[in-house]
């Protein structure tokens, strides 16, 4: 193939280390193209070939952003609000337009993931890939131990319908933290409304393994490589779930 890039050269370009690096990288077998391990040298075309590293997708086009987002309350991340409320793509640049991962419903709080990059939004949304979302949940009263098991044994938010075990932990009187990797429709909400403690603030402080707790509310800054690259591997590694955890 004489089009295209050299795959070290576009392995370098997202973050894999030196052009040397990324040479090891190839010549250990553990890139694709195609289905094909790929060899020395060997070229891609950005946006039409499929590169692998270690059996996960690499997003190689160029253009692709990702921020992240401490969405405050009162921001929608719907495409558009029909109320004329603030939304949150209006909290990063307008170009080039991106769109968020999953969703925070309005009155709830925290951090979200916005980009352009379709393949990693896919990715983190599908029901086979659960990332884990850990909250911090202000709610009324203060839970017992007994409320705080069921909680991490899973508890029936609706007729039939029970959640799968979380992690939960008291942090201080009336606030836990709790984490979770299926996503069902509101669900740390109704889980805790399920055992008598109504959610009363609602945080998400962490995306699988990005977390930022210096990032105030309405503020963004972009995803380091590192970062999107560890995203991807958690989805990949993640158990069943969606990411809609609210």
């Amino acid at each position: 193939m004489s089009g295209g890039e050299r795959i070290q050269k576009v392995l370098a370009r997202v973050g894999f280390g030196s052009r040397r690096a990324c040479d090891e990288i190839v010549a250990s077998g553990r890139v694709r193209v195609n289905g094909e391990v790929a060899e020395l040298g060997r070229r891609v075309v950005v946006g039409t070939d499929r590169v692998e590293v270690d059996g996960r997708e690499v997003g190689v086009l160029p253009g692709l952003v990702y921020y992240l987002v401490n969405k405050p309350a009162g921001v929608v991340t719907t495409a558009s609000d029909p109320e004329g409320r603030p939304e949150v793509v209006g909290l990063v640049p307008a170009e080039p337009r991106v769109f968020p991962v999953g969703r925070l419903d309005v009155v709830t709080e925290g951090l979200i993931v916005l980009t352009n990059d379709g393949s990693l939004a896919q990715l983190l949304a599908h029901p086979s890939h659960g990332v884990e979302k850990e909250y911090l949940a202000e709610v009324a009263g203060d839970p017992s131990a007994g409320a705080i098991r069921r909680l991490r044994e899973g508890v029936e938010i609706e007729p039939g319908v029970v959640t799968a075990p979380a992690r939960v932990s008291r942090r201080a009187p009336g606030v836990l933290r709790i984490v979770v990797h299926e996503g069902r429709y509101r669900q740390v909400r109704r889980m805790c409304s399920a055992v008598g403690h109504p959610v009363r603030r609602l945080v998400r402080t962490r995306i699988g393994p990005v977390s930022d707790s210096r990032l105030a509310p309405g503020s963004w800054r972009p995803l380091t490589i590192e970062e999107v690259r560890a995203l991807t591997a958690a989805a990949g590694e993640a158990g069943d779930g969606t990411v809609d955890a609210l």
